[in-house]
């Protein structure tokens, strides 16, 4: 090679840096384990007697005890980790509603939350959830600030002027205008409303997010502060800078307002809260177990949504009561958490809700995990189960695209089809009862079906009929045929993969170059050099 192209490819090589960037395909194949950094896993050496239920002061998690412990989590099959916000927080004395443990009291939204670790901390858990084929998510906060008066000394935040925020004023819920520029909290902790409308504004969270993306290959965005309150021509600006899938929080179960929140004048998707009314409606004991809730809702999100199948779907957050705070039948839990698994949608397992938490509200919902020592237990089994079975219908079939179809409902339950898999959940609860729920499939009276759950060979009727009895109580059945699930790893079946407590995706990374100045003169370069070879 001339001493011409060397140079030329040199700067080349160095004028297309290259970036991480999932994308929405990539996502959608994705089960996402939700950790709140300061409450998942402690430091060694650290007194694991120090957050009593009902902490609102810091237990002492950090982005590196995290990272130690993710064998926890890959184990049970999850493919993506979504942290808590990983900026710097309110620095002061104690509020009468706590500490900023949880990461939500934004500060200086471009500094780095030291309690959680340093930059290189952040860096080393990026690398390692990557090195092991999973995805990084982190919350961000873009809606509001976190005060302690109406009045707050602006030189301490990022946005430094007065015109950067909304005049302070008390959200009227009745007018839109009013929800996107009224300041949530109270006057003991006000949360001072960005300005969004304002190009300074807009330029400068986007700057910031494309560096925080760039600096930590994060995968993808959750968006925190509720969607509502904030113009919505803000998010495809700055999703775009972040070049990321962003999926944001539209808190509540009206259906047609949430649909607004989903698309390209807007966000990559958002999380579920109108299917989670319905299966709290369908399935908490006691309850109104309104099963055609649930029927009803796919209908809808499958007519409203731009894409059903991109929806983070989950029975627990930060921002909600516990399951069994709502529900005291453990097979209630089991039959939600199956549905949310093998239907359209991303699963989201809050941490600690295969452990059985139970805290009502905040702070009660933030548990410390350590308790609970990481144990196997049942529902942490199930949602191996299930995710080992997921990834492997993502790897191998068109089941992450395909949309759910509702083969019947009833009271006590109901029948899905997604791609080539049959799920039947139901209400009943644990007591063994004398119902049976008949699903009529498209599968002929010879086929041979395998409950992956517990690997029973499950027999077709004629017509295709498939009967769910409950004399051993109301487990949820997921049915496939027996035939495909050869390379599972499942049912006695080899895995010519990986196992379950090894797996990794086989989704491919998207590396998009960055075009620049130095990539449109380096181009001009290479033509002017090209005469001398």
């Amino acid at each position: 090679m001339s001493h011409a192209a060397f140079l030329a490819a040199a700067i080349l090589a160095f004028a297309f840096p290259y970036v991480y960037a999932a994308t929405s395909d990539q996502w959608r194949g994705r089960s996402i384990y939700q950790v709140i950094i300061d409450r998942y896993a402690l430091p060694e050496g650290a007194d694991p007697n120090q957050c009593p239920s009902g902490t609102r002061t810091w237990c002492g998690g950090t982005w590196n005890s995290l990272r130690q412990n993710l064998d926890y989590i890959q184990d049970a099959g999850f493919t993506a980790v979504w942290i808590s916000p990983v900026s710097q927080n309110y620095e002061g004395p104690t509020t009468p509603y706590g500490d900023p443990y949880h990461g939500y009291w934004i500060a200086d939204a471009s500094q780095l939350n030291s309690r959680f670790g340093t930059s290189d901390d952040l860096k080393g858990l990026s690398e390692e959830l990557h090195r092991r084929g999973m995805y990084l998510m982190i919350d961000v906060v873009v809606n509001d600030v976190m005060a302690t008066s109406i009045t707050p000394d602006l030189s301490t935040y990022m946005f430094k002027e007065q015109s950067q925020y909304h005049p302070h004023c008390a959200i009227d819920w009745s007018n839109t205008t009013s929800e996107e520029q009224c300041w949530l909290g109270d006057t003991v902790v006000p949360l001072p409303d960005l300005n969004t409308e304002d190009p300074t504004v807009v330029a400068g969270f986007g700057d910031w997010i494309q560096s925080l993306v760039k600096e930590y290959n994060i995968d993808g965005l959750r968006i925190d502060g509720e969607c509502r309150h904030v113009n919505i021509d803000f998010w495809p600006v700055f999703c775009g800078k972040a070049g990321v899938f962003c999926i944001g929080e539209v808190f509540g179960s009206d259906i047609d307002d949430a649909a607004l929140y989903q698309g390209s004048n807007a966000l990559d998707s958002i999380l579920n809260y109108p299917m989670y009314t319905a299966l709290l409606d369908a399935f908490t004991l006691p309850g109104p177990q309104n099963m055609s809730a649930v029927a009803d809702m796919i209908g809808q999100e499958a007519a409203k949504f731009k894409d059903p199948t991109l929806l983070g779907n989950f029975i627990e957050n930060q921002d909600i009561p516990r399951w069994a705070n709502l529900s005291v039948d453990p097979q209630s839990l089991y039959n939600a958490i199956v549905f949310n698994f093998m239907t359209d949608g991303i699963p989201i397992v809050y941490y600690g809700q295969e452990q059985g938490f139970s805290g009502n509200s905040d702070p009660y919902n933030r548990e410390a995990m350590w308790p609970s020592k990481y144990a196997n237990s049942t529902t942490y089994q199930l949602i191996t189960t299930l995710n080992q079975f997921r990834n492997f219908l993502v790897n191998n079939t068109q089941w992450a695209t395909t949309p759910t179809q509702v083969l019947t409902t009833s009271p006590y339950g109901i029948a899905t089809l997604k791609g080539d898999c049959v799920s039947i959940m139901t209400n009943i609860g644990s007591p063994p009862q004398n119902i049976s729920i008949p699903v009529y499939t498209p599968y002929l009276a010879s086929a041979s079906l395998t409950n992956v759950l517990t690997c029973e060979q499950w027999p077709v009727g004629s017509n295709g009929t498939i009967n769910a009895q409950y004399s051993l109580g109301g487990v949820p059945l997921v049915l496939y045929p027996t035939t495909l699930l050869q390379d599972s790893g499942l049912c006695g079946n080899s895995d010519t993969t990986t196992g379950s407590a090894t797996y990794v995706s086989s989704a491919l990374r998207i590396h998009r170059p960055v075009i620049s100045l130095l990539t449109v003169l380096s181009s001009l370069l290479l033509g002017f050099l090209s005469s001398f070879w």
